[in-house]
């Protein structure tokens, strides 16, 4: 750590990884919605587009784990900086395409800049504030995360009915052009002035591997692609990833730290967090089926029907603290993760005709309990983890996050198409049932990952959520 943070780095940071966070989470989502009248402009079908869906994923999955030890070598500062910079160069070359190879270029160079913004942003956050503050902090940056995906099919629908589609790229420059100021300003310079020198073949290992695999959960979820295709790239995929684990044991410091897993809150969080998003994470691709097919609602309305989960997030941004600090993460962790699971299969009561109170109260209570589940499980992650590795756990956390969204939009487009095989899509009587056992399936792999959360102790998180702990004696020796 290269200097104190000051009161006023300390004041803006979080608002500051709020934006970044905010811009490529809207950016990821907003576009979908446009993708009709893109291919239009552009003179090619719809499914033309798919690289330039699918290529800003890939350059996430390639570059986000050498972002830590790009953070370790050059400074927080110094690449959160370029970092903005390249992203908002990504958007200005992507509202100024001519054609469809031009987009995919620019959306590659959004996604080199998008890997390296947040993670570095969310380690600047962790070694600012002390473990006892970062519950208080992560509040302020979780919520852009959970609105940027609710709003952006809503806000893509908009731009597009009344202006172009250019403009869905153009509306990140002002708000780059406020990142990349306040960078200057509030953003503290960490550096690591004995980082191990860049370990390039785990890099092309890891980074082919995730890559490859990520590629193959983006068409196996379009079903654009044969299966044993799709089956030959996951098997490339999983052989490169196997040979990074092999390598990794063989060097000092590979380009991800897998030795952190040996710490139980680190490891239990990732990995529960990873297989509680592939429930949660289908919940934005069937939710617009249900709505737009089954109830036959317009896109924008659709959209609409979004705002209250955005909402709940905001409540519950008062009420995790607190929860937390009576509860303890392992009993929110278990209880919390057992509600969203039965909220899910709720969705199962909306049919055509149904109020639309109904849908606004499943809304509000699926962005009421994911807001706590993420606030939950995102603090977890650090809270027996050193300073020094923050980037390598930042790396890993968003390494995973990243494949876990991939994994739940590619199992829940297998799911429901597997329920819809055979009917009439176009007709509701036949979705909504079909689509009503989807969510049952997904709600019961949510309640399943709930049991690694038992594996957690009571005072597990305790230096986070600042809970005084009924297993320790306040005299005694931990």
């Amino acid at each position: 750590m290269s200097e104190t943070p000051s009161a006023q780095t300390q004041r803006f940071l979080p608002w500051l990884v709020a934006i970044a966070l905010f811009m490529e989470n809207l950016d990821a989502t907003v576009l979908n919605t446009a993708v009709p009248v893109m291919a239009t402009d552009l003179g090619v079908a719809p499914l033309a587009l798919k690289a330039v869906l699918t290529s800003y994923t890939l350059a996430l999955a390639v570059f986000i784990p050498i972002s830590g030890w790009m953070a370790d070598r050059f400074g927080t500062q110094r690449i959160f900086i370029q970092a903005i910079s390249v992203f908002a160069l990504g958007s200005l070359l992507c509202g100024l395409s001519v054609n469809v190879p031009m987009l995919v270029v620019s959306r590659i160079i959004q996604g080199i800049g998008g890997a390296m913004m947040t993670p570095i942003a969310r380690i600047a956050l962790v070694r600012t504030f002390p473990r006892s503050e970062l519950l208080r902090t992560m509040n302020y940056v979780i919520i852009p995360a959970l609105i940027g995906p609710m709003i952006g099919p809503f806000l893509g629908g908009v731009i597009v009915h009344w202006m172009s589609w250019r403009m869905i790229f153009f509306i990140n420059l002002p708000i780059a052009l406020l990142g990349f100021v306040m960078g200057r300003r509030f953003m503290p310079d960490y550096q690591d002035k004995q980082v191990h020198p860049m370990d390039y073949t785990g890099f092309m290992l890891f980074g082919s591997g995730i890559a490859l695999l990520s590629y193959a959960l983006e068409v196996f979820g379009e079903h654009t692609m044969a299966t044993a295709n799709v089956s030959l790239i996951i098997a490339l995929s999983l052989a490169a990833l196997a040979a990074y684990g092999w390598h990794s044991r063989r060097v000092e410091a590979p380009v991800l730290a897998l030795s952190l897993f040996q710490l139980r809150t680190f490891r239990l969080s990732v990995i529960g967090g990873f297989l509680t998003r592939m429930g949660v994470g289908g919940m934005p691709f069937l939710l617009p089926l249900l709505y737009q097919i089954g109830l036959g609602y317009q896109p924008w309305q659709a959209g609409l029907l979004t705002m209250p989960t955005a909402g709940a997030a905001m409540l519950m941004k008062i009420s995790s603290r607190p929860l937390l600090r009576m509860f303890g993460h392992r009993t929110i962790l278990i209880a919390n993760t057992l509600m969203i699971g039965v909220v899910i299969m709720l969705f199962t009561l909306i049919r055509p005709g149904s109020p639309i109170s109904l849908i606004v109260a499943l809304g509000f209570a699926q962005g009421f309990f994911m807001s706590l589940q993420f606030t939950s499980m995102n603090s977890l992650v650090y809270a027996d983890i050193d300073n020094r590795d923050t980037s390598k756990a930042s790396s890993i956390a968003s390494t995973s996050q990243q494949l876990s969204l991939s994994f739940a939009v590619a199992f829940a487009s297998l799911i429901a198409g597997w329920f819809l095989r055979g009917l009439d899509q176009t007709n509701p009587a036949e979705v909504v049932p079909a689509l009503h056992h989807a969510f049952i399936t997904m709600g019961i792999i949510t309640l399943a990952s709930s049991s690694l959360y038992w594996w957690l102790h009571l005072d597990d998180g305790n230096n986070v959520s600042n809970r005084k702990s009924p297993t320790v004696p306040t005299t005694g020796i931990r």
